[in-house]
């Protein structure tokens, strides 16, 4: 059986076909080919069209299905991933009623914020495992309070992997863990949150069915397969956030696994077996794609907004857009670490959680015109971003999550030599790579919810280690040196 995978980002829209007997992924492809539009009408805003997400699956698809090497194509399952927290309003007949307020999108972190005061700390953190915060449940509050000629017409709201479920399936329906990661779900009663939806006035006809994250949750209609060129008739059978699933993907399901990534933004990931939570709620704690009411497997969350982001800009507008990011990387090794005293922080893309939902913007000290060239800024950018990891990963700790290990796919930041050294250096853990995906991994989670295979062992059997980085001893010193002038200037910007 041929499984599909189809991950749903904020940059592109990537899907991938393998092999289920054999794990082998037979294609993948991605689109747009240069990053998708994120419109922002005011400062700290970030919207983007569904249908844009839509027409790009579709680009994807037909790319996957028409390469050589899948050959004759016979899809037995779907799984979808997707970026997590955003808010996809339609009315009635299906129509999407606004932009969906995406992820990065902080408009929404004051109502958060007064929710959080309002219901009382220690009631939200027992019952949410967070703060209201900046996520979906308070982006419709705002489209309530700011647009109520658009809220009136809402019939359902969805999270961007609903809307694509939808589209595939003409099925509405969500996840418990879709549900926990926009502050609607209640882990003390483990059902829909009486008290957001009253606090925020919400009627709860607005949430979809909750469905299984491993289970059939729809059938592609003629329509949608006549639009991507595959068989009515096929089983959507997983669905999660871009976060879980790229755990899923790298095989971090049981307490204590670990799984990071570097894209857009930068994510490290980890599992627990105890209901846990920052006091303060700089990392988050959801309901992980295997979590039950008789089995806790939550999924603590350290995000930072910019990470990829910050290394895009610099190609853009330091490298003019024609070095090569791998000549960034080989610039950036050129020079000591510590950057010879050049510092940036990363914050330069909308509030930071970590940051207790602060938007300090980025910054860079230290620079010195008769010193500092490109390269130095290329390698005191890749270190501020690990150094924000690592700010993270301690305040994870105190939620249980210390690493033996990271796991984390071969690409996007992961590519760079220099940030895996400093990563598995400051962290002091080895980091193991694997070549797979979030695409990959919603494809094996579609093979699980179908039945294909008898259990995530048995899916995740062909996934093999590809390269590992250990710490570097030898350079251990400098880099927790140049960490901790970084953190004199993080407390500065705070």
């Amino acid at each position: 059986m041929q499984l599909l995978g189809l991950d749903i980002g904020s940059s592109s829209v990537k899907a991938s076909l393998i092999e289920g007997s054999t794990g082998e992924c037979l294609g993948s492809a991605f689109y747009p080919k240069h990053e998708m539009r994120i419109d922002a009408p005011q400062a700290g805003w970030a919207e983007q069209s569904p249908e844009l997400w839509w027409e790009n699956l579709k680009l994807a698809v037909a790319e996957v299905l028409s390469s050589q090497k899948a050959g004759s194509v016979k899809v037995g399952a779907i799984g979808i991933s997707y970026q997590m927290h955003g808010l996809v309003v339609v009315d009635k007949d299906r129509n999407v009623l606004r932009p969906s307020i995406i992820w990065c999108d902080s408009r929404a972190a004051t109502i958060g914020q007064n929710a959080f005061d309002t219901l009382g700390h220690d009631k939200c953190l027992g019952s949410l495992l967070n703060t209201p915060g900046n996520f979906t449940a308070s982006k419709l509050k705002w489209v309530k309070d700011n647009q109520p000629e658009v809220y009136a017409k809402i019939d359902k709201i969805m999270l961007p992997g609903d809307y694509i479920a939808m589209k595939l399936t003409d099925e509405i329906n969500t996840t418990v863990s879709g549900l926990s990661e926009g502050m609607f779900w209640d882990f003390s009663t483990n059902s829909l949150s009486e008290m957001v939806m009253n606090h925020y006035g919400f009627d709860k006809s607005l949430i979809p069915a909750i469905v299984p994250t491993f289970a059939v949750q729809g059938l592609v209609t003629p329509k949608a397969a006549a639009e991507l060129g595959i068989e009515p008739g096929i089983p959507v059978s997983y669905r999660a956030g871009d976060q879980p699933n790229n755990a899923l993907s790298l095989n971090v399901l049981e307490a204590g696994d670990v799984a990071a990534t570097g894209g857009t933004s930068g994510v490290v990931y980890g599992v627990s077996d105890v209901v846990r939570y920052d006091p303060e709620s700089r990392v988050n704690t959801f309901a992980h794609v295997n979590h039950t009411t008789e089995q806790n497997r939550l999924g603590v969350l350290l995000c930072i907004n910019g990470t990829g982001i910050l290394n895009s800009w610099l190609h853009k507008n330091v490298g003019g857009g024609t070095v090569s990011y791998q000549d960034m990387d080989k610039m950036a090794m050129s020079v000591e670490p510590g950057a010879e005293g050049l510092s940036v922080l990363p914050f330069g893309n909308g509030a930071e959680r970590v940051l207790r939902n602060k938007e300090t913007g980025a910054w860079v000290a230290g620079l010195n015109f008769n010193t500092h060239s490109s390269a130095h800024l290329y390698r005191a950018a890749q270190e501020g971003i690990v150094y924000s990891f690592k700010y993270g990963m301690d305040i994870m700790k105190q939620t249980g999550i210390e690493p033996k290990v990271i796991r984390a796919g071969k690409a996007n930041m992961f590519l760079s030599p220099l940030f895996r050294e400093c990563l598995a250096t400051v962290s002091d853990t080895p980091i193991q790579l694997y070549n797979t995906d979030g695409a990959q991994g919603a494809a094996r989670g579609a093979g699980i919810g179908c039945g294909f295979y008898a259990s995530a062992k048995e899916a995740f059997e062909g996934l093999q280690v590809v390269d590992i980085q250990e710490p570097n001893s030898a350079k251990a010193t400098k880099y927790k040196e140049a960490y901790q002038n970084w953190l004199v200037l993080l407390n500065k910007s705070l």
